[in-house]
């Protein structure tokens, strides 16, 4: 049989990335990332975008020469179609379709949700068999979203429960931002919370039914509890940003598992798995472990390269894809909206 190269490409957000796989094992996995959107607090959707078109040539060409492959031997291309901001989608997929039409080849589109969770397939040698088996459980945090879903087969994905209005990444940006932490929130809140005291201060947890998670009440609660506490010491956060960062994330954590542990109940799946840029946070990937040992689960974390945006998590769905022929036609519009299909 010939080898399967696949090329996958991510530019949902304000990462490029660029990727190759070779039947499945990944050969190279190159990302650039924007610094401009720290001087704003945020992404701002027009630089990400002008910041994709001048990235995606020289991430995908670095990718190609790290696999020691040339652009001809290529068999697919995978890229993001959705969710994600539009802008910076469009040069991906613009992208992939004119690379995919100047080379013959199919193209494949990948759910970048669904691209999270498959990070877990992702294969560093032939002989890589740290997936976890079918069916398991998945919690997916990252800035925009936050899910439990049952994965039953790549394409086969059920969210047993969701956001109703925050995400958790999102909440943890808002808060360090109201602090004057900077952006992204997520890496400076784990640092300062490794040095605090996650008992220090309480914070709203919401009591939403069933599986569904809401954040938005925490991040209101924090927001008003800060406020009254700078009126009292205007260098209030400066004294206390280790425990206020450790309390907030102490908080965040406990949400997100108890819902976990209820899914985990409901199912009885106790093959428990981690995904998204929030699963780069040590409280979280800690709490898993805690959980493992007390209630018997097996867990399966992602390394760290592979939790944030990166393009081996499109190649991999890419070339589960592309082994059922599931090619996509080239008038396939990009998609902004959360949805897994």
């Amino acid at each position: 049989m010939n080898d399967i190269y696949i090329l996958g490409i991510e530019s949902s957000c304000d990462d490029t990335s660029a990727a190759v796989l070779r039947n499945g094992v990944l050969l190279s996995n190159v990302t650039a990332s924007q610094d401009v959107h720290k001087a704003y607090g945020g992404v701002v959707p027009e630089l990400a975008s002008r910041a994709h078109q001048q990235n995606v040539v020289p991430v995908v060409d670095q990718a190609l020469k790290r696999a020691n492959i040339e652009k001809e031997q290529l068999s697919a291309i995978a890229f993001t179609r959705g969710p994600g901001l539009m802008g910076s989608l469009l040069v991906g997929v613009s992208f992939a379709k004119g690379l995919a039409r100047s080379l013959e080849i199919p193209l494949l589109d990948v759910n970048h949700l669904q691209g999270h969770v498959m990070a877990h397939f992702i294969k560093e040698s032939d002989d890589d068999n740290t997936a976890p088996p079918l069916p398991f459980l998945c919690l997916l945090v990252s800035g925009g979203n936050s899910q439990i879903v049952k994965v039953n087969a790549y394409n086969d994905m059920q969210v047993l429960g969701q956001t109703i209005d925050d995400a958790a990444g999102e909440a943890i940006d808002k808060c360090s931002k109201v602090m004057g932490l900077g952006y992204p929130g997520g890496p400076i809140i784990d640092r300062l919370a490794r040095q605090g005291n996650p008992e220090a201060y309480k914070f709203s947890e919401p009591n939403i039914p069933g599986l569904d998670y809401s954040f938005s009440g925490l991040k209101t609660s924090f927001l008003y509890n800060l406020r009254d506490w700078v009126k009292e010491d205007p260098d209030f956060v400066e004294h206390h940003k280790e425990d206020l960062a450790a309390s907030l994330e102490h908080t965040i954590v406990n949400i997100l598992m108890k819902k976990l542990r209820l899914a985990v109940k409901q199912t009885g799946i106790k093959h428990v798995a981690l995904a998204g840029g929030v699963s780069a946070n040590n409280g979280l990937r800690n709490a898993f472990h805690d959980n493992a040992e007390r209630y018997g689960w097996t867990i399966y974390i992602p390394k760290f390269s592979y939790t944030t945006d990166n393009a081996a998590m499109i190649g991999i769905t890419g070339y589960c894809k592309y082994l059922d022929r599931d090619f996509c036609s080239i008038d396939k519009p990009a998609f902004s909206k959360v949805t897994f299909k």
